[in-house]
């Protein structure tokens, strides 16, 4: 690759790229970041930044909304969503400097750009959880103990095992980059190198930090790990509508939704980078590289086999692949093409990688990617009556937006419960109804209201009033439908959870 002392990118434009990009960045970031309802796993960061506990599995972003964000504004939509936006951002300039230490300043002004336009990125800066600073971490903190080992700097050592600290406590996840160098190097280390290794006053010091941390991360988090197991085991209403899926297809769709999250062209990029690299002059580099991406995939893919995983888990492993098309972009630039002017293929190719995410990009800003729970609560709370009963799709989040109702959960493959309120509603007397709010059917890899039978009681015995949500130019779809269900049940619509053998498609 390109050496800094031959770098083609010299003065002060590389500054002024990059500070164009943060613009673009804070823009993109916090465009209607307090407009959208809460949604999904949100409302468990609202109830958990309330009453924060250091015991907690991930206590780190819980603690800086506490401590820096709640005394000086409200843990609202915006509130919630503010330091996310703020993590988001900061990942810009530290994936240039990373890279530019790396590949060089113009693979280091790829990479963000790619970055900057990532709907993944965007999306998680404007989540109300503690994904962007687990990716902000994983930006710095193995590629900082790289750097230290690598080049004996003893500062990039510091600073990579303290922000590998911060990682670990934003999320448990973040340890498994450590796996794959870890065990690259244990394997192509021989006795001798061992010996001539040991002998260093400043190998012996950073094994004995590695082996405290390994064992401080042991000793708290392989617990978290059975007991987190041991909680989806158990039975349970589950907050979402999900079906489990079957092993081997399981694991299949959990990497292509990684790769679909990330955006194919992407990905490409990125292994393609990775094996330029390897056939360079960077080929340990590449090996590193490689090693971070592959053992967190492959051990949360083997962990899915026992429990449901999210491809949410896999954040750590993102900053790989920007690296990497960085470096497969800069490396087009270098090649000897007979095509004039010789930037129009990398360009194409750059403008390839951002237009594949584009849809979804612009589609993020029409409905957020969420379920509008706020708008469903706004239009029932205007119709719902005392004697009501309200099943809900994440029923805590909309029971944060109805307070003044009990808003029960809905039970996958299990119709009884529903049946048994409208059974109650009817014999009460008092003329209340059963209302459902569910997301609309939409295809097969999203959530769909046949599993259990669901479709086939809610279309026998309700009406469908209202449906919520907006248009979007990409495949997913965020519609909510609310059903409001008359205290009489139809003939045979009284199943129980063998209806769930029977359910037919809608």
């Amino acid at each position: 690759m390109t050496s800094e002392a031959t770098e083609p990118w010299r003065g002060p434009v590389p500054a002024i790229l990059l500070g164009a990009l943060i613009i673009i960045a804070i823009s993109l970031r916090f465009l209607h970041l307090g407009d959208w309802s809460l949604e999904g796993d949100e409302i468990f960061t609202l109830r958990d930044s309330l009453h924060p506990a250091f015991h907690n599995p991930r206590p780190l972003a819980y603690l800086l909304n506490y401590y820096l964000i709640r005394p000086f504004r409200p843990l609202d939509e915006f509130g919630l969503r503010l330091l996310p936006a703020v993590f988001g951002v900061l990942a810009i300039p530290a994936l240039y400097l990373v890279t530019r230490r790396l590949l060089g300043t113009r693979a280091a002004l790829l990479s963000a750009l790619l970055l900057v336009l990532s709907p993944l990125h965007v999306y998680d800066s404007q989540l109300a959880r503690y994904w962007s600073l687990v990716f902000l971490l994983s930006i710095i903190y193995p590629y900082a103990i790289y750097l230290g080992v690598r080049d004996r700097n003893r500062g990039a050592l510091a600073l990579g095992l303290l922000t590998a600290a911060l990682a670990v406590l934003a999320h448990p996840v973040s340890a498994l980059l450590a796996g794959g160098p870890g065990l690259v190097l244990l394997t192509r280390l021989r006795r001798e190198h061992l010996a001539r290794l040991w002998s260093q006053r400043f190998v012996r010091w950073l094994t004995l930090l590695i082996v405290i941390l390994a064992a401080i991360v042991a000793v708290r988090y392989i617990p978290i790990l059975r007991n987190w197991i041991g909680a989806h085991d158990a039975p349970h209403v589950r907050e979402h509508l999900r079906d489990p899926g079957k092993q081997g297809v399981k694991q299949i769709v959990f990497l292509m939704a990684y790769v679909e999250s990330l955006t194919l062209p992407l990905v490409i990029a990125g292994v393609l980078g990775i094996a330029m690299l390897w056939q360079g002059r960077n080929r340990p580099l590449a090996i590193f590289l490689t090693g971070l991406a592959i053992f967190p995939i492959a051990f949360l893919a083997l962990i899915s086999l026992r429990t449901p995983v999210s491809t949410s888990y896999l954040a750590p492993v993102a900053p790989v692949f920007f690296l990497g098309a960085g470096a497969f972009l800069d490396r087009l630039f270098e090649a000897d093409w007979d095509l004039r002017p010789r930037w129009l293929l990398p360009a194409a190719m750059t403008a390839i990688i951002i237009a594949s995410g584009a849809p979804t990009l612009i589609s993020q800003y029409r409905d957020g990617r969420r379920w509008d729970f706020k708008g469903v609560a706004h239009w029932l709370g205007q119709r719902i009556t005392p004697g009501d009963i309200i099943y809900s799709d994440q029923a805590k989040v909309l029971g944060h937006y109805l307070p003044a109702s009990e808003v029960l959960p809905m039970v996958r493959a299990d119709t009884t419960p529903l049946a048994r309120s409208v059974r109650m509603l009817h014999e009460s007397g008092h003329g209340g109804a059963l209302w459902i709010v569910v997301p609309a059917p939409s295809h097969a890899g999203r959530t769909n209201l046949r599993q259990g039978g669901l479709i086939t009681w809610i279309y026998g015995n309700c009406q469908i009033r209202n449906t919520l949500g907006v248009g979007r130019v990409d495949f997913r779809q965020q519609y909510l439908q609310v059903y409001r269900c008359p205290p009489v049940l139809s003939d045979g619509a009284d199943h129980g959870p063998a209806d769930a053998r029977t359910s037919t498609s809608p």
